[in-house]
Parts: structure tokens; C-alpha cells; sequence
């Protein structure tokens, strides 16, 4: 480096300070722990599914560490150097091996510094990625919970065909019972005892099929949980509540975590190339050395002390390719915010149009089930009264059970629907 002071000083002094400056900036860097995450336990509500369900997840266990990435950025740009210093040292004499003849020993520091507007742009970079850290963990675990949901009211769904087919074969079995008894009066045939047994094994598959689906979903949603496979869940049934702030109807809603995501990784994108315009070269360096020199053996050493500065020239082509696939980059992400955009504001229509249409097929299926089960009702009653027939009866009772079916499948309808529409509309579980 071309000396551009040379001044008289004690060389000792100027290496103890050098090494100083090199100590405190090693242990102003701070170090991060690890975390380590902790298991969850199994749920009982969707809430709980969620969480323990987003603890499995990888990206929950590296947000700590995204962050303390980000905060180290941040730090980074609010110090004065654009880079680690570097400390270096060098020697001459002109006599090798030996003592004698002239002898200069040389120890210096020296330092990056920013580029113009440079450090600005950084920290704005910095502050950007901070942003987009939360709203990338926002993103995943509306995605998340998107799986979760699913898994929650297929198992809900199951559990209710379980239950039915658990009621309609203790019912069929009570008729068969009675039919037997009937028949033994003989006030009924053979025929209509085989009849009530066939009606007894139908329900037997029934119950069968059921409990193959229902241990399926079982197993789903504790893999999704992160419970040991044969765990039994026990849920509760209880439904989220239906938003109360919807976003007006066809215009998509900047908070949407998916939106949020895309905006600030668009935002980032940006912010990589304005850093990226004015590093169109490799950072200035200035530095200060010591000398100790003498002119010959026996001679008394003479101190001083060197400054100098170190600019690199333009990169070029190689600085136009970087800044040209950063706003690439950005317009990709930003056309990709208003389709996205557009998805999500016809999705929220969907599941209004869906959780209404099933709100209309719960009262109607209720409306039913209430008259299947009043029929139901006489026909039973003239049964035992000998008034009616067994097949009238059974077909009495068929319809009773589907009208009860339907109306429980509706009712969970209806909640999945308001789970549909919080998740088109980017809320997570309650």
C-alpha cells in the first residue's frame, strides 16, 4: 500500500493499539444460542391441533434463528465498516539470515468502509428482511392450519358415521329382537325374521365401514399432531366462531398472510437491487500501519506511522447481472401478489356461496329428520299394534336413520364451512 503520511511515533504503542481495536471488535460480535424445541402435547381441539401440529414443523424450529439472522443484518449495517478489519504484517532486510544491515518490521490494520449510500440501503435491506421473516412464518402456518383443518373435520365427519352406524345397528338389532318375539307369537313369518336379520347384518357393514375410516382419520390427524401412531384422540366438538370482519366482497385484503408474504418478499427483492446499484464495486479499504525501521546494525530503530486507502474500480458487467436478476426477481413476485390476490378474493366468495348453501341443506335436513322421526314414530307405535306390515316398518325406519344422518352431516357441514371461509380469509384457528 503507497504510504501517504509518514510521522514520527512509538511503534509499541501503535501495535498495542492495533491489536486492541482487533480484540474489541472480535467480542462486540454476540453469540446466539441454540433453542431447541420442545414437544407438544396431543390436542383436543382444533387450536390445539393447530399448535401442536405447527410445532412439528421445520420452519417453526428455524424462526429463532431467521430472526437472529435478520437482527445480526441489522446490527451489521448500523456500524461504521462495510466488512471485518483484517490485520497483517510484513519484514525486510537486505541482508537474509542475518542480523546485520538494514531491518524494518511493519504491523497494520485495516478496514472496508461503506460506498456511497451503501450503508442506508442496507440497513433499509436489513429491516426488510426482518419483515419478511414474521410474515414468511405467517404464510406457513395459514398453510398449516389449511392441512389441519382438513384433517380435523374428515375425522369429525368419520366419527359422526360411526356414531350413527353404532345407533342403526343397536336399533336394527332391537327390531330384530322384536321380530323374533312376534314371530315365536306367530303374529309374523320367516320371511319377515330374515328380512330383520338381513337388516341386521347391512348395519354390521355399516359399522364395520366406519370403523376402518374413522381409524384412517385417526391416524392422519395424529400424524399431522406429531402423536405416537395407535394414539386415540379424544376431540371436542366445538366449532370456530364465524368471522365477524369479512373484507368486502371481491377486493383482496393486503393483510392475508399469503399477500403479506409477497409484498415483502417483492419488497425485498427491491431493496436487494437498490444495495446492489451502488455496489457496482468491491468496498474502499483504508488502513494505518506502524513501522520500525533502522538503516544498519547498531543503529537506533525510527518509528512512524503509514496511512492508506485502497479504491477498487467498477465491476461492470458482473454488477449489471446482479442488479438486472434482483428486479427480475421483484416483478416476478409482484405479478405473482395480484394473481395470488385474485385467488384468494374468489376463494373468500366460494366458501360465502358454500356456507350458505349449506346452512340451506341444514334446515332442510333438519325439516325432514324431524318428520322422518314423527313418522317413525306412528309407524312403530301401529307396528306393535299389528296395523302395519315389517316392510312398511323397515322402510319407515331406513328413512328415519337417513333423515338423522343427513341432518349430522349438514351440522358438520356447516362448521367446516365456517372453518373454509376463516381460512380463505387468512384466520388461523380458534
Amino acid at each position: 500500500m503507497p504510504p501517504l503520511l509518514r510521522v514520527r511515533a512509538s511503534a509499541p504503542w501503535l501495535i498495542a493499539g492495533l491489536l486492541f481495536l482487533v480484540t474489541a471488535s472480535t467480542l462486540a460480535q454476540p453469540t446466539a444460542m441454540p433453542s431447541s424445541p420442545s414437544a407438544s402435547p396431543v390436542a383436543r381441539t382444533l387450536s390445539q391441533a393447530f399448535e401442536a401440529a405447527w410445532a412439528t414443523q421445520p420452519l417453526a424450529a428455524s424462526r429463532a434463528s431467521r430472526t437472529d439472522a435478520a437482527l445480526a443484518a441489522q446490527r451489521a449495517a448500523a456500524t461504521w465498516m462495510a466488512g471485518p478489519p483484517a490485520v497483517g504484517g510484513t519484514t525486510r532486510t537486505d541482508r537474509l539470515g542475518s542480523g546485520a544491515g538494514a531491518l524494518e518490521f511493519d504491523i497494520g490494520l485495516s478496514a472496508p468502509i461503506w460506498l456511497p449510500g451503501e450503508r442506508d440501503r442496507s440497513g433499509r435491506l436489513a429491516d426488510t428482511q426482518l419483515a419478511a421473516v414474521d410474515a414468511r412464518i405467517a404464510a406457513a402456518r395459514l398453510r398449516v392450519a389449511a392441512v389441519v383443518r382438513e384433517a380435523w373435520w374428515a375425522l369429525q365427519r368419520a366419527e359422526l358415521e360411526h356414531a350413527l352406524a353404532t345407533d342403526r345397528l343397536a336399533s336394527a338389532r332391537g327390531l330384530n329382537a322384536d321380530v323374533l318375539k312376534r314371530l315365536r307369537a306367530g303374529e309374523l313369518s320367516r320371511a319377515d325374521q330374515f328380512q330383520a336379520e338381513g337388516t341386521v347384518a347391512q348395519a354390521e357393514v355399516a359399522l364395520a365401514d366406519s370403523e376402518a375410516a374413522r381409524s384412517a382419520a385417526r391416524q392422519t390427524l395424529a400424524a399431522l399432531v406429531g402423536a405416537a401412531p395407535g394414539t386415540t384422540l379424544q376431540l371436542a366438538t366445538d366449532a370456530e366462531p364465524e368471522p365477524r370482519d369479512e373484507r368486502p366482497a371481491g377486493q383482496p385484503d393486503a393483510r392475508h398472510p399469503s399477500l403479506a408474504e409477497l409484498s415483502l418478499l417483492s419488497e425485498q427483492s427491491r431493496r436487494v437491487a437498490d444495495l446492489a446499484s451502488v455496489q457496482r464495486r468491491a468496498n474502499p479499504e483504508v488502513g494505518v500501519t506502524a513501522v520500525s525501521e533502522r538503516g544498519a546494525f547498531g543503529e537506533r530503530y525510527a518509528n512512524s506511522v503509514m496511512l492508506s486507502v485502497r479504491i477498487p474500480l467498477d465491476a461492470g458487467a458482473r454488477a449489471d447481472s446482479r442488479i438486472a436478476t434482483a428486479r427480475a426477481e421483484s416483478d416476478e413476485l409482484q405479478a405473482q401478489l395480484v394473481v395470488e390476490g385474485n385467488r384468494i378474493a374468489a376463494e373468500a366468495e366460494a366458501s360465502r356461496a358454500r356456507l350458505a348453501a349449506a346452512r340451506e341443506r341444514l334446515a332442510a335436513a333438519e325439516r325432514r329428520a324431524t318428520l322422518a322421526r314423527d313418522v317413525r314414530g306412528f309407524v312403530e307405535k301401529s307396528f306393535r299394534l299389528g296395523e302395519s306390515d315389517l316392510p312398511t316398518r323397515l322402510r319407515v325406519e331406513i328413512e328415519a336413520v337417513e333423515a338423522q344422518r343427513q341432518a349430522a352431516v349438514a351440522r358438520i357441514a356447516v362448521a367446516g364451512a365456517v372453518s373454509a371461509l376463516r381460512q380463505a380469509l387468512g384466520l388461523l384457528p380458534e
